[in-house]
């Protein structure tokens, strides 16, 4: 177990200035353009709101499936600890043994992130309350809604190890965004690499859409910049 806060890498760029200028489907191309191919979450997971973009550093933990609570036992033991620890511009990334059957975020996690400057949530389970985590903006991914609690049906194990979340490998201070169009995760070792090409594709996109905007063919506007 670790409760250690998320650094990440050095970066040039700033989780502001990579919220204001990227997107997921850009980032998600230059990582297949740097051959790392399984790193955007499948479909199923989307945002509570498609206007919320969230954009953060990872804080892991690992759901283990139960059908029961010992007596004497705080089954939130972790998720509380994982709470607590968030630093400003982390997201708690939550990896459900059994998807379906459980609900581990719901408002009072939303709220006590949100004091905290918790970038968003994200989950492979299920989320729950879903009508006052609208009211507070607060950038929910999830997979799916129900009214399900954790408390005998799953409980964290772990806390800052490397999980997988729908299939998606996501290491303690991966970068993480999420947008109307998704989910996608940048491991550390090739986050820089992977958000310089991203930079600069934006530019190019939007001299491709000027052209396009003043009637430009899309074969020449593609043989010019090389961007569809």
């Amino acid at each position: 177990m670790s409760t250690s806060p998320a650094a990440g890498p050095a970066s040039r760029y700033s989780l502001a200035d990579i919220r204001a200028t990227l997107f997921s489907a850009v980032l998600s191309d230059c990582l297949d353009q740097c051959g790392v191919t399984k790193q955007a979450l499948p479909s199923r997971i989307r945002p509570l709101d498609i206007a919320g973009v969230m954009v953060g550093r990872a804080r892991t933990a690992a759901f283990m499936e139960v059908y029961h609570v010992a007596e004497g036992v705080n089954p939130y033991e972790l998720e509380i600890a994982l709470i607590d620890s968030l630093q400003p511009g982390e997201i708690p990334v939550f990896a459900c043994s059994n998807p379906g059957r459980v609900a581990p975020w719901g408002e009072l996690l939303s709220t006590a992130s949100q004091v905290r400057g918790a970038a968003g949530a994200l989950m492979d389970g299920c989320v729950r309350d879903i009508k006052p985590i609208l009211a507070m903006g607060f950038p929910v991914f999830h997979g799916g809604i129900a009214p399900l609690d954790s408390k005998g049906r799953g409980k964290i194990m772990a806390l800052d190890v490397p999980i997988e979340c729908a299939g998606v490998a996501v290491a303690h201070g991966d970068l993480v965004f999420g947008d109307a169009d998704g989910v996608v995760v940048v491991p550390q070792a090739v986050e820089q690499q992977v958000l310089d090409l991203a930079f600069e594709k934006v530019k190019g996109e939007r001299s491709t859409l000027q052209d396009l905007r003043r009637g430009d063919k899309l074969a020449d506007v593609f043989a010019r910049y090389g961007i569809l």
